[in-house]
């Protein structure tokens, strides 16, 4: 007798219980850093308020800072208090507060890590974790292989039998192809692949998940998400600040390395995949995977790429400096702040139709946005007079910050006469649900508690993003200095030439 078909009414009940982890805890390295603070430590305490972690959960802090548990536990408590999403409740951080350790020392420090081994231990005892410990790596990439190297060392990343271990990598993944294999390399000596998750967490954020959800579980958008109906996409993910104290980190880097080899080429590859098999990791990665192998660079790098540089201007209402003015940038630095790259995807459902991706600091505000442009029509029956103000059709995926998904079309203006315009079908998160969503962090941390891996980019994935960059990089190392734009426009006219020449334009948020 078939019986993979129960009663409905219980089996809705069941797609609606939340996901819980099991016994665990969460090791942070870093965790006087800005991300823990504003980030990772206001996540743990909105899943535990959210009932989404185990009764002895336990979180354990790791840094030169010369404190006791008790310090360590009043900095998550301020921490908490300034960032977390949901209500402060006594009660939940009593029960937090039951599992908190913090382990003063270097990563160098051999004593450190085994003071950190016997930490874990008597946690097993005394919150029942069950030997099962995430260590987020929430430090610099050149501290990633002593850490790593010293979780072998002292035994921190063996698993024994029913209880599990995990790396959890924060990006840059490398800063190109040889240096992030040589990164995989180094961690998986440590941990096996299927025990590491890369955090990007733009995957965390419930727009970028509803890109799935779009493409594939309606039947208006799939038929003509190809070839035969979208004249391009545009990937912008544009900020309206500058870098702010992060020069050390920044200068050397650059808009390109930071954004476009993780965030927009994953944003990529989940509008241009096939559909795939089930939503599983192994599933959804083969797809992406195959996207990104198949992405081409134009042949003429000058001609469909930009870098460039912000100079001074105005950013709301207040005076900014230039970017080679900032503190700590050498001013003959030729770090991008700003880049854009015209790249193609060569298969049968997008052949032809380029894909336009642009990132910058200090520019007309902040957003981050998938837009999906239609053809226009192919036969008009009205005058041009008719629809000179009608824009071509499209579809427009908010990521940031205000998360939903518009429709562009055209309508015709009330009135006797015909006359047609562009008007706009928006669906925005806030409206149409009344719970919020929750902060990217809370789903990737839960994820990797859960060994879910749906949202972490895989090594592979990794690889491919820096073999399409690395070619442009190269190019612009030796081919001249960046363009330059003013701060709060939306970059340099060099941007706004390359799509000219394609017979298009840049959205303007």
């Amino acid at each position: 007798m078939n019986r993979s078909h129960g009663n409905p009414l219980r089996d809705l009940a069941d797609r609606r219980l939340p996901r819980v982890a099991g016994p665990s805890g969460l090791v942070i390295f870093g965790v006087t850093g800005d991300l823990s603070r504003k980030k990772l430590m206001p996540a743990v305490y909105d899943l535990a308020n959210r009932g989404l972690l185990p009764p002895g959960f336990s979180l354990v802090g790791f840094a030169r800072r010369n404190w006791q548990h008790e310090d360590f536990a009043q900095v998550v408590h301020d921490a908490v208090k300034e960032h977390s999403r949901t209500p402060f409740r006594e009660e939940i951080w009593q029960q937090l507060i039951q599992g908190m350790r913090f382990v003063q020392g270097a990563f160098d420090d051999d004593e450190a890590f085994e003071r950190l081994h016997r930490t874990l231990e008597e946690l097993d005892k005394s919150q029942g974790t069950g030997g099962n410990f995430a260590f987020y790596l929430s430090v610099p990439p050149s501290s990633f292989p002593v850490v790593t190297r010293q979780l072998k060392k002292h035994g921190l990343a063996d698993r024994s039998d029913g209880s599990w271990r995990r790396a959890v990598i924060e990006k840059p993944f490398g800063h190109d192809l040889k240096s992030a294999r040589g990164l995989n390399s180094l961690v998986h000596e440590a941990f096996s692949p299927d025990q590491v998750f890369r955090i990007d967490h733009y995957l965390g954020k419930e727009t970028v998940q509803n890109i799935l959800a779009l493409r594939f579980a309606n039947t208006i958008f799939e038929p003509i998400w190809n070839r035969s109906y979208v004249d391009h996409v545009q990937i912008t993910m544009a900020e309206d600040i500058g870098i702010g104290g992060r020069a050390g980190y920044y200068d050397g880097i650059g808009a390109a390395r930071d954004v476009m080899q993780n965030h927009l080429l994953q944003l990529l590859a989940l509008t241009a995949m096939e559909e795939p098999a089930s939503f599983d990791a192994d599933a959804l990665a083969a797809e992406k995977t195959r996207v990104l192998g198949a992405v081409r660079l134009p042949d003429d790098l000058g001609r469909d790429t930009v870098r460039a540089q912000y100079t001074a201007g105005w950013q709301g209402g207040r005076k900014a400096v230039g970017y080679l003015e900032e503190d700590g940038i050498d001013p003959r630095s030729t770090t991008d702040t700003y880049a854009a790259v015209k790249v193609g995807v060569d298969n049968r459902r997008w052949a032809g139709v380029p894909f336009y991706l642009r990132t910058g600091k200090r520019l007309g505000r902040r957003v981050t946005e998938i837009a999906v442009v239609f053809q226009r029509a192919p036969h008009s029956p009205f005058a041009s007079s008719v629809t000179e103000d009608l824009g071509a059709n499209a579809i427009v995926i908010r990521v940031q910050p205000e998360e939903g998904v518009t429709v562009r079309f055209g309508s015709k203006v009330p009135g006797t006469s015909m006359e047609i315009r562009d008007v706009l079908m928006d669906f925005a998160y806030g409206e149409s649900f009344t719970e919020s969503s929750p902060e990217a962090y809370e789903r990737l941390i839960l994820d990797v508690l859960l060994g879910d891996a749906n949202l972490f980019p895989r090594t592979e994935e990794v690889e491919l993003s820096w073999k399409i960059l690395d070619p442009v990089e190269r190019y612009w190392d030796t081919n001249g200095e960046p363009a330059r734009y003013p701060s709060g426009t939306w970059g340099p006219a060099e941007a706004d030439d390359m799509m000219e020449r394609d017979g298009r334009s840049w959205r303007r948020p």
